[in-house]
């Protein structure tokens, strides 16, 4: 029995909101804890509580169903699960605690001189170009060039990765434009993402070697690894692209914290943090009751999907003092832009070390990030994104 349900008819995946999703945002979460939303007969979780609530609780709210709408107990997946987004313990440890010793902040250090470099060499290029834009000239272009390498992958080809992960990450939400507009290549770069992920193709240095090697010892299978790497190539740039993208943008419409990173440059993944939490670059994930669970005064029913807006949560006042607006001061570290509780991006540490990078290299040379045009969004049914940035670096 369902109590005191408040439903709404607004499509969430509608090009109207995907360009601005904070008033209906406000609306979900002051319409109540739980929220059915009637144009996909699945319940809504705005507000902070709740959304952290549902991320942790694994073992009631599955993720082996699926993180999108599509429900695999009923419906075939059109790829196979992640092991690490779509699969819950037993099946998710042994993938997990693979990769997690890969991706610490220690075992990443080894790449920070090699990456702070990298992103001195791209400032150098991107001010003497004179009007830029933010997106394709930093935010695409230093993951392109550093990421990529750390995986192991070959030059050829890279630019498949963005175009892919768009399609993945559309393919979470319902079929509609957005989804229809990948499917003429994705048989294209599902094929060319999988070849990259074979041991034959990867450099001997790199976190896929690393996949691999652990296969080796039996901390996974021979037929895992393959798919743990390529859980690497789906996740681990877009979301970093549009984490860049957030920062770039908050810095720029906040000039004065701006000057106080540049004070401060040590502030570097503390300012990428609370980018994350303003922008939420990963705006939703789903899950499936596993049996009838009490949200509030609401009972979501057995093998029914939640939809969690992690954006809504990161701006919700009754967690976020001043929630709307950019600051350094702030402790951002409890925001679920990156996920909460097991299955947490595992990725987060790199995505941190590259903003690091790009960001303390900015601010080395950059006295101002001044936009020269309207921002121009790109929509995705998953992401909030920048589709360009137009922007002037000011020295001096």
């Amino acid at each position: 029995m369902t109590l005191a349900l408040t439903s709404m008819d607004a499509d969430p995946f509608g090009p109207e909101i995907l360009e601005d999703p904070l008033p209906f945002q406000a609306a979900l979460r002051d319409a109540g804890p739980v929220v059915h939303l009637s144009t996909y007969d699945v319940y809504g979780l705005g507000r902070y509580a709740e959304v952290h609530a549902a991320l942790t609780d694994w073992q009631n709210f599955q993720s082996a169903a699926g993180v999108g709408l599509s429900n695999f107990r009923v419906e075939k997946p059109w790829r196979p699960p992640s092991l690490l987004l779509e699969a819950d313990p037993p099946h998710h440890d042994a993938p997990r605690h693979v990769l997690e010793p890969i991706l610490t902040p220690r075992a990443l250090r080894a790449l920070r001189p090699r990456w702070l470099a990298s992103a001195e060499q791209l400032v150098d290029e991107v001010l003497g170009a004179g009007d830029i834009d933010l997106v394709t000239a930093v935010a695409q272009a230093f993951p392109l060039r550093v990421f990529p390498d750390a995986v192991g992958l070959p030059d050829a080809g890279r630019e498949n990765l963005l175009p892919y992960g768009d399609h993945a990450f559309n393919a979470f939400g319902p079929s509609n434009e957005l989804v229809a507009k990948g499917l003429p290549r994705i048989g294209e770069l599902s094929a060319w993402v999988n070849a990259q992920c074979a041991r034959e193709v990867l450099a001997p240095d790199g976190f896929g070697a690393q996949i691999w090697a652990a296969a080796d010892r039996g901390d996974i299978t021979p037929e895992q690894a393959p798919l743990i790497v390529r859980s690497l190539l789906t996740a681990g740039v877009d979301t970093t692209v549009h984490g860049l993208g957030a920062a770039l943008y908050a810095f720029a419409t906040h000039p004065d914290q701006w000057d106080r990173f540049r004070a401060a440059p040590t502030l570097a993944r503390v300012a990428f943090d609370e980018a994350v939490r303003l922008e939420s670059p990963v705006q939703t994930f789903f899950r499936t009751a596993t049996r009838d669970m009490r949200i509030g005064d609401t009972v979501v029913p057995e093998g029914h999907k939640i939809l969690m807006f992690l954006g809504a949560a990161n701006r919700d006042p009754r967690r976020w003092a001043d929630p709307d607006r950019f600051d350094l001061g702030r402790d951002p570290s409890a925001h679920v832009g990156f996920g909460m509780g097991i299955h947490q991006c595992v990725g987060q540490h790199v995505a941190r070390l590259e903003a690091e990078a790009v960001l303390t290299a900015l601010a080395a040379r950059v006295s101002r990030i001044e936009l020269t045009g309207p921002p121009v969004r790109h929509h995705n049914n998953t992401l909030r994104a920048f589709a360009a940035l137009p922007a002037r670096l000011i020295t001096g």
